[in-house]
């Protein structure tokens, strides 16, 4: 039977019903993903009515599509890209005149326009320091050389704010081939890397006074020396290119001379001549004070007599030999370095031949400290194989491994006995106290403490104590306040050994106090070596020195006070004396002489007591 006409109606109604309803879900979800494409696009901004087309241009996918946006969105964009565009092409630009810029600044250069950090901020400074640079290379010069220092300094006035320095050692000299880079160089020598007790540490003194010279005045350093008796002093005139931390030699000659061998230096600079705490005059005879076996011969451009200080002993100090680093003393980044420059072969090696104090005993308790600490590290392997994290775990191990502090060899003190002769011939005073301590160590670095007092005599009474301040034999005498020293025995307690002390404060009285310190690397507050660093290590043993001293002056002090005291009661007594003869004449009824026999008994008994 065919279809009724109702049958096929229902049939066509069901047949266009069902694709719609798949249409519609297929517009749906395009709906849905090209607002999710929208938001992503937009980062997460999303409009009331988002065209798809503005998305499509921020999409790296949908190029094409760009293409139908409207005629004026696609100007403005091409606009923006075209400024942008525009924009990084300068930007480029200004990168490569930047980079074009850029260039090595000289250490010469650097220091030229930072005198100030080399002492060179003054004119009064600038002379001082001239003359102090070529006293301490001339003491080390003598004394590397095992000859008893002679120094010559003479400071002439060219005008008010302009002298020439001479300053003349009787060391070993210099060969020609070396004057220039020692002279006309910074950051050139033989002390920077040596871990002995030197006055000289950075190879920049010298040759920055001569900078300063030429700068403020135009005028080159002349340097003069001999080596030998039998051969010619070499003159060198010259001056530093400053681009370039290099010599230039403006003159070489043969010349003659009258000593037999040693080194001159001729420099003529932009300074004025004070006289004062913080003078020449002040300085070369603190150098004198800390150097007994120097003798020093001075001419300044004010007195027509020269100042000369005697050595008081013929007897050179020790030669400080030279030390290995500590292991307590290297940092990570420096124990990396070397364990990559070594020629050692296996880590145990490597240890024990660039280490003080490194045995393989000591080697063994490393290795067990790194197991506890998570990893074994085997110290035969080669040093080069350690990774990143074993040198670190390496380098815990070590700092926790208990191990024999450095030797003290390295080091030259001045002595008790020496300080204590240059002390009297300095002050002339009632007491001289003198104090050394066993030699500790900072950082790695052995140093050793000195401490001397001296009381009385010519020293003022009402004044603050006087202060001397050394470190490796050499003067401090600017910024007193900022160094280590001042600060120990400002903390001293003073009032505890019968010395007046204003709270934060000197002590007060007929004092002067003279404090050294000797060590491989004085760790100074700048360059220019004025104070030194305040280390607990290094504050801890000034202070105990300070206090050793004091202990000493305290008890001198207390028993000057008991005799002053008994004396004053004798005083006393005598003067009643001849009362208690009358007296006892008229009781007993006595004669004049035995009065007077009476009166002498009684003086003889006061006297017995008080000895007692």
């Amino acid at each position: 039977m065919s279809p009724t006409k109702s049958a096929k109606k229902k049939s066509a109604k069901k047949s266009t019903k069902k694709p719609t309803k798949k249409a519609a879900k297929k517009v749906a979800k395009k709906k849905a993903t090209k607002k999710a494409a929208q938001k992503r696009s937009t980062g997460g901004k999303t409009g009331s009515r988002s065209k798809p087309e503005q998305a499509d241009l921020f999409s790296q996918s949908s190029k094409g599509k760009a293409t139908k946006a409207s005629p004026p969105r696609s100007k403005k964009k091409i606009k923006k890209s075209r400024e942008t565009s525009g924009e990084d092409a300068s930007s480029a630009n200004k990168a490569e005149q930047l980079a074009a810029k850029q260039k090595d600044i000289s250490v010469s250069e650097f220091f030229a326009k930072n005198r100030h950090l080399l002492g060179f901020d003054s004119p009064a400074r600038a002379l001082l320091t001239t003359v102090r640079e070529a006293v301490d290379n001339s003491l080390d010069a003598c004394e590397e050389a095992e000859y008893l220092p002679t120094i010559v300094v003479e400071v002439t006035a060219a005008s008010e704010e302009q002298h020439t320095i001479l300053v003349r050692d009787n060391g070993p000299g210099i060969v020609p081939a070396q004057l220039p880079k020692i002279f006309g160089r910074l950051l050139y020598g033989s002390k920077f890397h040596a871990r002995k007790q030197t006055r000289g540490q950075q190879g920049i003194g010298i040759s920055a006074a001569g900078m300063y010279g030429n700068l403020t005045t135009g005028k080159p350093m002349v340097v003069t020396s001999r080596t030998s008796r039998r051969k010619p002093a070499t003159q060198v005139t010259l001056a530093i290119d400053m681009a370039k931390n290099q010599p230039v030699v403006k003159k070489e000659r043969e010349v003659d001379v009258d000593w037999a061998h040693g080194t001159e230096i001729h420099i003529e600079l932009e300074g004025t001549y004070k006289k004062g705490k913080h003078s020449i005059d002040a300085f070369l005879e603190q150098v004198s004070l800390a150097n007994p076996h120097v003798e020093i011969q001075y001419k300044n451009p004010v007195d027509k007599e020269p100042i000369i200080w005697e050595r008081v002993t013929k007897k050179l100090p020790e030669a400080p030999m030279e030390i290995l680093p500590h292991p307590h003393g290297v940092e990570l980044g420096i124990l990396m370095q070397m364990m990559k420059d070594t020629s050692s072969r296996t880590v145990s090696g490597f240890l024990c031949s660039e280490f003080c104090r490194m045995t393989p005993n000591v080697v063994k308790k490393v290795s067990e400290q790194s197991e506890e600490l998570g990893k074994y590290i085997d110290t035969d392997r080669h040093p080069r194989r350690l990774s990143s994290a074993d040198v670190k775990i390496l380098h815990k191990s070590i700092e926790r491994t208990k191990m024999m502090a450095p030797p003290t060899n390295c080091l030259s003190p001045i002595g008790e006995e020496l300080m204590a002769k240059t002390l009297r011939r300095n002050f002339d005073p009632e007491l001289v106290l003198t104090v050394s301590r066993q030699p500790a160590v900072y950082r790695g670095n052995p140093f050793q403490v000195e401490a001397g007092i001296a009381y009385g005599g010519e020293l003022p009474g009402d004044e603050l104590a006087s202060i001397f301040r050394f470190a490796n034999r050499v003067p401090l005498q600017y910024e007193q306040g900022a160094c280590a020293i001042t600060q120990s025995i400002i903390s001293t307690p003073w009032k505890n050994y019968e010395v007046q002390q204003a709270r934060g404060a000197l002590p007060t009285g007929p004092l002067a106090i003279l404090v050294h310190i000797a060590s491989v690397w004085v760790p100074f507050t700048s360059e220019s070596k004025k104070a030194v660093a305040g280390y607990d290590e290094i504050l801890k043993e000034m202070r105990l020195a300070i206090m050793e001293a004091g202990r000493k002056l305290a008890i001198h002090l207390r028993k000057k006070r008991r005799l002053a005291d008994a004396e004053r009661k004798k005083d006393y007594i005598k003067k009643y004396i001849p009362q208690i003869g009358i007296a006892l004449q008229d009781i007993l009824e006595l004669s004049d002489k035995q009065r007077t026999g009476a009166e002498s008994k009684l003086a003889d008994v006061l006297e017995k007591s008080r000895k007692m």
